[in-house]
Parts: C-alpha cells; sequence; structure tokens
C-alpha cells in the first residue's frame, strides 16, 4: 500500500495558510529556518509520523478515551 506522504512544501504550505501567511513571509521563512535546523522539532515530527504509521500499520483498535487521549497527546485534531 503506498502512502501519501506531503512534501516539505506542502507542509510548509499548510502551517502559513493556518497562521494566515503568505508561504514567502518572513514569518514563514522564519518558521522553515527553526524547522531545518532544530533536532527537537525533527525529532519531535518522526516521533508523530512513527506513532501513525505503527497506528495504520497494525491497524490498532483503541477505546474512544483511548484515541481521544492519544490524539490530544500527539495535539491532532480528532476527524
Amino acid at each position: 500500500m503506498k502512502k501519501n506522504k506531503a512534501s516539505c512544501k506542502d507542509v510548509m504550505s499548510h502551517i502559513c495558510e493556518s497562521l494566515g501567511e503568505e508561504i514567502d513571509s518572513p514569518k514563514c521563512a522564519a518558521i522553515k529556518e527553526h524547522l531545518d535546523n532544530c533536532d527537537g522539532c525533527k525529532n519531535y515530527f518522526q516521533s508523530v509520523e512513527l506513532t501513525i504509521d505503527y497506528y495504520r500499520k497494525y491497524r490498532i483498535r483503541l477505546s474512544d478515551k483511548a484515541e481521544h487521549r492519544l490524539l490530544s497527546i500527539l495535539n491532532l485534531d480528532h476527524e
């Protein structure tokens, strides 16, 4: 099964749109520079990605309460 991964540009566009900024704005440029150089952010996003991959791969069934808690810990919206 092929995963639909977002490109770095897609992610930055989403972040900037969420902030109401254009992708070439100074604020978005500062965010991109930070993300490119911050090991803490890189580790955080890698752990989120791994958690989501395992969750999908093993088709883990969680109670509503556990799923809500996991999504809250990862700061993800429940859709």
